[in-house]
């Protein structure tokens, strides 16, 4: 093992990743802070805020994918040093973003009503009607700056290609910042400066502006001077088309993890509420204290790899890729071995309830041994990303959230009657085998050649793989 190499990689993987790990840290919070403020309000409101996000995670979704296209293309042109090409990746792809946030624009405004009111078969009318109103209007609010919300997570991951990681922290800090604030003052109202109490419109109008301010003030680091990059008028369709091939496995993976979410929470309450409501707590604790060192890693892992090909080095891509995986096994696996063993206490700063509790710790420690797969599969997907080959993560989470999360859960829990038991054994070997399919496809696969082969057809200089 090249220690000294290992070293420097890591090195400029840290200086890349942590901004993006102090980012979504601020992300993080700032969902905290709005569910937090609309419990203050009534249940209601707490249901059609939950309600609206799942509908919210479908531009997010989008948004990832044609960032995750728009992050492989513009690494690989800064390595390759055709900025030409990597600043029409980067108009296209935001115009691109922002053109298909305009369905998410009518969608809300003439449909929002129905979108919520689908989930309320069976229930209580009179409460159905008050979450249905809330959720309508709070979901019409944030698809309305639907454009904006593809434009900010595309901009964000068009600078971290070409190496910027700072840029997009410093907006979406100052963003979340004022999301946070404007939550608390036209949620709750403040009376000595004349701010009305608005409840639930008023938490979706800050999350809307904080939307616009991000993309507003991206694009403006775009189009001067304060980044490398700059907009291009586009007249490629090879670039084009290429950001649709790479970002179309990325946007359907996001589209089935969140798909399998719906018949795997249905069977957990088959189990029993305590059941769900421990994996909801378990799970989120894990994301809590790990997720924002993955989101790093992977970002960094796209970048380094990418630039490495840019520059015609697939060896030093390849290696670099499992540096990151390296140094991703050694922090956040550690990370998971303490919470296995700290999950009693973390657990008892959610929850108290007897019948929860059990469940929440048993969860928190299946996520915790899993630590090291799932920051393998996050970090190698981010390299796999980074040399446009955004199809193996497709499939090795489209084939374990739905044939193990969900099949394997089934056959164990229902069939099988284990309960709890079964869900257990099926998010493990989820993870694990997603590590192993992403892992044999960065080992195996010919995503170099790939990448140069999609380089040379949209005429960025790079030389030949050997």
């Amino acid at each position: 093992m090249d220690w000294p190499r290992v070293r420097a990689v890591w090195k400029r993987v840290i200086s890349l990743a942590w901004p993006v790990m102090a980012e979504q840290t601020f992300r993080t919070l700032m969902r905290t802070v709005d569910i937090v403020v609309t419990a203050t309000f009534n249940p209601a409101s707490v249901v059609a805020i939950g309600l609206a996000d799942l509908y919210a995670r479908l531009p997010l979704r989008i948004g990832l994918g044609l960032g995750g296209g728009t992050i492989a293309l513009s690494s690989q042109d800064s390595g390759a040093a055709a900025d030409a090409n990597r600043d029409e990746a980067i108009t296209q792809g935001i115009l691109l973003g922002a053109l298909l946030g305009v369905p998410f624009m009518l969608l809300g405004f003439f449909l929002s009503e129905p979108a919520i009111r689908v989930f309320g078969a069976g229930q209580n009318v009179e409460n159905l009607d008050r979450v249905v109103t809330l959720g309508s209007t709070y979901l019409a609010i944030i698809f309305a700056t639907a454009p904006a919300r593809h434009v900010a997570l595309i901009g964000a991951r068009a600078l971290q290609g070409t190496g910027d990681t700072r840029t997009p922290m410093y907006v979406n800090v100052v963003a979340n910042g004022l999301n946070i604030t404007g939550s608390l003052a036209l949620g709750l109202g403040f009376a000595p400066l004349g701010i009305p109490r608005l409840k639930i419109v008023g938490v979706g109008l800050a999350t809307a502006a904080a939307n616009v301010f991000t993309a507003s003030m991206l694009c403006l680091a775009i189009w001067t001077d304060w980044s490398e990059a700059d907009f291009a008028w586009p007249e490629d369709w090879v670039i084009a088309k290429q950001l649709i091939v790479v970002s179309t496995p990325k946007i359907a993976e996001g589209f089935a993890s969140t798909a399998a979410e719906f018949p795997f929470n249905a069977i957990l309450l088959g189990f029993g509420q305590p059941v769900n409501a421990g994996f909801q707590i378990g799970r989120r604790m894990y994301q809590q204290v790990t997720g924002p060192l993955s989101r790093g890693y992977n970002v960094a892992a796209s970048v380094v790899v990418g630039q490495r090909l840019g520059e015609g080095d697939a060896a030093g891509a390849r290696f670099e890729g499992w540096a990151v995986a390296a140094l991703g096994l050694l922090t956040v696996g550690g990370v998971g071995v303490g919470l296995v063993f700290a999950a009693d206490t973390f657990v008892s700063l959610f929850t108290s309830n007897p019948g929860t509790v059990g469940y929440a710790v048993a969860f928190a420690q299946v996520y915790g041994v899993c630590g090291a797969a799932l920051v393998v599969f996050s970090v190698l997907s981010g390299g796999l990303q980074g040399a446009s080959e955004t199809r193996i993560p497709f499939v090795a989470r489209t084939s374990g959230v739905f044939g193990l999360q969900l099949g394997l859960t089934f056959l164990l829990g229902v069939v099988l009657g284990w309960g709890a038991l079964g869900a257990y054994v099926g998010i493990g070997a989820t993870y694990v085998w997603m590590s192993l399919v992403v892992a044999a496809g960065f080992h195996f696969t010919d995503w170099a050649d790939r990448a140069a082969e999609m380089m040379a057809e949209r005429g960025s200089d790079v030389s030949v793989y050997g």
